[in-house]
């Protein structure tokens, strides 16, 4: 009898195959690297009063960049992620496509509508997925992940008191379940990137001279732990009034965040790319942390905290995750080109000059607002360049996914 030959190229999946809706990461990546480019840019018309939206426009900028860009991001690297796993599919196809529509349809009527369609259809769209993840992950009895339908769902519930609040039905300012989401994803960057980080810094390094890293466990989980409290507290202090007494825990969690991310020893990759802005991203975490306690104590505005967070670790992070996987995972060599340093530069430089003329140069706050916005728009503009004929296409190793 003859054995089954699985590298058979007859059940090889042609490389031009339309492939966007075979992964999570393909429609989700895409849709979020092309709202970055655009709703910054928005944002900057209507901080300049040429254009307007359907309700106060910092409400509409950071809910848009939490969930819009950032919430597009997580479901389409946990849906793939949690295939790998789990060995138990998360939605492809039409299921996929669906969820894709319901995201869409939510940054139309958030900037559209504002009322209760915005509501009903931005609210669906995270407990579709986190029930849509879960599912994969009770199938397989994957424990250790439980957490992440759970922030989810957390997300939409902090998403569903925004929408409630903005519209007078709930007492509450808006600001502070949008306050609360931020702190939901710096919890998530955290943990997943004590998880990878110091993993693909030493693969990275393999074969060459072995690098040294120090981690300890206790360091991981007092440097997460603390954070967890200092966010949830600065999130809950415009609600709760309790004034500033989670400053100098926050000054703390920033010092062991360093201190955890150095451990990594980020330095030996600083000829990776795809390496080094991670450690560069997680840095930003232990520098919010710090403007945490800074604004708290009046010394620096509080949006230098927040854009630390937002553009530094979240827009590094995401932009050097969204590269990475989508390379491993359309069969290519995990290897940066200059496109993707230069993305990688841009996001960073946009993280510099928003937070930089914050804090040293406000006079120049306006015009760090402009320079960020292009940099950033131009880094995942760069990003869309390149990926998008990579991501509408099969695989190039014939592989499903």
């Amino acid at each position: 009898m003859a054995l089954l030959n699985l590298d058979d190229p007859r059940k090889r999946i042609p490389p031009h195959t339309f492939s966007l809706w075979a992964l999570g990461f393909r429609p989700f990546y895409l849709l979020a690297a092309g709202f970055a480019a655009l709703a910054v840019p928005l944002w900057v018309a209507i901080l300049s009063g040429a254009i307007s939206v359907a309700m106060p426009g910092l409400w509409w900028h950071a809910h848009e960049m939490l969930f819009g860009f950032a919430a597009a991001v997580i479901v389409g690297f946990l849906f793939t992620a949690g295939r790998n796993w789990t060995g138990q599919p998360t939605p492809t196809d039409g299921s996929l496509a669906a969820l894709a529509g319901v995201w869409l349809c939510g940054r139309l009527a958030m900037a559209l509508d504002g009322g209760w369609m915005a509501l009903v259809i931005d609210v669906a769209f995270l407990p579709l997925a986190a029930l849509a993840l879960g599912r994969a992950l009770v199938r397989a009895g994957s424990r250790r992940n439980y957490f992440f339908p759970v922030i989810l769902l957390a997300m939409a519930g902090a998403n569903l008191i925004f929408h409630a609040a903005r519209l007078n039905m709930l007492m509450v300012d808006p600001v502070v379940p949008l306050r609360v989401t931020l702190g939901l994803i710096v919890m998530i960057e955290t943990i997943m990137g004590g998880r990878v980080i110091p993993t693909f810094t030493a693969s990275a390094l393999r074969g060459g001279t072995p690098i040294r890293q120090w981690q300890a466990p206790w360091l991981s989980r007092a440097s997460i732990a603390l954070t967890g409290i200092s966010l949830l507290a600065w999130a809950l202090e415009p609600a709760l009034g309790w004034g500033v007494w989670f400053a100098p825990l926050a000054l703390v969690a920033a010092v062991l965040q360093l201190a955890r991310t150095l451990g990594w020893n980020g330095w030996a990759a600083r000829r990776v790319p795809l390496v080094w802005i991670l450690h560069l991203g997680h840095l930003w975490i232990a520098v919010g942390l710090g403007l945490v306690a800074l604004s708290a104590w009046g010394l620096v505005p509080l949006s230098a905290a927040v854009h630390a967070f937002a553009i530094g670790a979240t827009g590094g992070l995401i932009i050097g995750m969204i590269t990475r996987t989508a390379l491993g995972h359309t069969g290519r060599m995990l290897v940066a080109s200059p496109v993707e340093t230069s993305a990688y530069v841009l996001i960073q430089c946009a993280a510099v000059a928003r937070v930089l003329t914050l804090v040293a140069l406000p006079l120049a706050a306006t015009r760090g607002v402009h320079v960020a916005a292009a940099l950033w728009s131009l880094g995942f503009l760069l990003y869309l360049w390149r990926y998008l004929p990579w991501l509408i296409r099969a695989r190039i190793d014939g592989q499903p996914g």
